[in-house]
């Protein structure tokens, strides 16, 4: 597996990670200007977790390489995040009217 394989990984699942941690925090009745700051805030602290691990996989990658490790997957992880906290969110609260 190469190193960008790793990093796409990594990314998607603490994307899971996060989503499903949103999923678990944001309530029904919540004020949305809240969770979407919630929201923000968690997926820039996993995204820098990830980027501190992909910099650590990544140190024998030349320089023209590394400078593609911060964008490795950002789509993917944005939309693993938003899929797997509405996913959970929907597990979680769908008895509710």
């Amino acid at each position: 597996m190469e190193i960008e394989d790793k990093i796409y990984y990594l990314r998607v699942i603490l994307a899971a990670i996060a989503g499903s941690i949103l999923g678990v925090i944001v309530k029904p009745n919540s004020d949305h200007s809240n969770t979407i700051g919630l929201t923000i805030l968690i997926g820039i602290i996993f995204y820098a977790i990830s980027q501190i691990i992909a910099s650590r996989i990544a140190k024998g990658v030349p320089k023209d390489k590394k400078k593609k490790v911060i964008t490795i997957a950002i789509f993917g992880y944005i939309f693993m995040l938003f899929t797997f906290m509405v996913l959970i969110y929907t597990v979680l609260n769908q008895n509710i009217i």
